[in-house]
C-alpha cells in the first residue's frame, strides 16, 4: 500500500514538472492570452462569485453585508409565491420557445444554406434582423393592442368572431402565449448564424462519398453526414437557446408591463429585476441570481448529453 502510495504521489510530482516545464515554452501564448484571461475573470468570474457571496448576506447597498446563511433561499422556496410563479413561468417559456426557436433556427439555416449565394445573403440578413433590431418587438404591441384600432382585434370583430375588443396585454389568458410568439419570432439570433456558417463549412465531398457508400435520400444524408459535422456548432446554438429561454425579461416587461396582471408574465429575471433596481435588496437578488445560474448549467449539460448523440 505505502508503495502505491509513493508511485502515486510520484507520477504527480512528474505530471506537475512536465506542465511547468510545457508552460515555460509556451510562455509567449500566455501573454497574448493574458489580456482575455483577465478580461473573462474581472467581468465573468468574479462578478459570478461574488453573486454567490453575497445570496447567503444580507445586503442593500446602504449597509455593510451581513451574513445570515441560507434564509435568503429558504425564503425564496418557501414563502416567495411570486417567484415560484415566475419560475412556471420561465420553464413555459424554455420548453415550449427554447426547443422550437432551436428547432426554427436550424431548418431556416438548412433551407436558406440550398439557395443561391445572393439570394442566401439577403435571406440571412431577412431572418437574423429581429434579434438585432432591438425594440422591435413593440410592433407587436401595434398589431394586439386593445381596443378596437389594434389589427388583431379589428379582424376578429369584422370577422365576427368577437364582439367586443379583447385586452392581449391585459388578460392573463392570453399574456404569456402573445410574449412566447414574440420571443420565437426575435429567436433567430447566433444560433442560427452558426448554423449557416457550419452548414457553409462541410465539405462536399463528404455527400459524394456518402451517396457511394449507401445514402439513399436527404434524411440519410442529414443524419449521417450534416448534423456529425456540425456539433460543435449544435452545442454553440443549444447554449444560445438556453440562455435566451432563461434570460427573457424586456419582452414580457415591455409588453404585459411591470408588474404585469397577477403576475401572469412574471419570470425570473423580471423576479430579479424587480429586487435588484427596484427594491435594492442584493442579498435576495443574488439568491435568484445564483438559482438561475444552477438550473441553466444543469439544462446545458442535460442538453449537451443529448446532442453528443447525433449521429452515432
Amino acid at each position: 500500500m505505502r508503495e502505491y502510495i509513493r508511485k502515486y504521489f510520484a507520477l504527480r510530482k512528474h505530471n506537475f514538472q512536465v506542465a511547468v516545464k510545457k508552460a515555460k515554452r509556451s510562455k509567449m501564448c500566455y501573454a497574448f492570452l493574458a489580456p482575455y484571461a483577465i478580461i473573462f475573470t474581472a467581468f465573468y468570474i468574479l462578478p459570478v462569485i461574488t453573486s454567490i457571496f453575497f445570496s447567503f448576506t444580507y445586503y442593500n447597498i446602504l449597509e455593510t453585508p451581513r451574513f445570515i446563511g441560507i434564509d435568503n433561499y429558504m425564503s425564496l422556496i418557501l414563502e416567495d409565491d411570486i417567484f415560484l410563479t415566475g419560475v412556471k413561468n420561465t420553464f413555459m417559456i424554455a420548453i415550449i420557445t427554447g426547443p422550437l426557436g432551436y428547432i426554427m433556427s436550424f431548418l431556416f439555416a438548412w433551407l436558406i444554406n440550398e439557395l443561391p449565394r445572393w439570394l442566401r445573403t439577403i435571406a440571412i440578413v431577412v431572418f437574423y434582423a429581429p434579434s438585432i433590431a432591438g425594440n422591435c418587438y413593440v410592433i407587436f404591441s401595434i398589431f394586439f393592442k386593445g381596443d378596437v384600432y389594434g389589427h388583431v382585434n379589428a379582424l376578429l370583430i369584422e370577422m365576427g368572431l368577437i364582439n367586443t375588443p379583447i385586452m392581449w396585454f391585459i388578460d392573463p389568458k392570453y399574456m404569456l402565449p402573445i410574449c412566447m410568439i414574440v420571443i420565437l419570432w426575435m429567436s433567430l439570433g447566433a444560433g442560427f448564424l452558426a448554423f449557416v456558417a457550419a452548414l457553409q463549412g462541410i465539405d462536399r465531398a463528404q455527400y459524394e462519398a456518402g451517396y457511394v457508400d449507401g445514402i439513399k435520400n436527404r434524411w440519410q444524408e442529414l443524419w449521417f453526414i450534416t448534423l456529425p459535422n456540425m456539433k460543435p456548432m449544435l452545442l454553440f446554438g443549444a447554449v444560445m437557446t438556453i440562455t435566451q429561454s432563461f434570460g427573457v425579461c424586456d419582452v414580457t416587461m415591455a409588453l404585459c408591463g411591470y408588474p404585469s396582471t397577477d403576475y401572469a408574465a412574471r419570470t425570473i429575471v423580471t423576479h430579479l429585476f424587480d429586487y435588484g433596481f427596484s427594491r435594492f435588496e442584493m442579498g435576495y437578488a443574488s439568491a435568484i441570481a445564483t438559482v438561475l445560474f444552477l438550473v441553466m448549467i444543469l439544462c446545458n449539460k442535460a442538453i449537451q448529453s443529448m446532442l453528443r448523440r447525433v449521429g452515432t
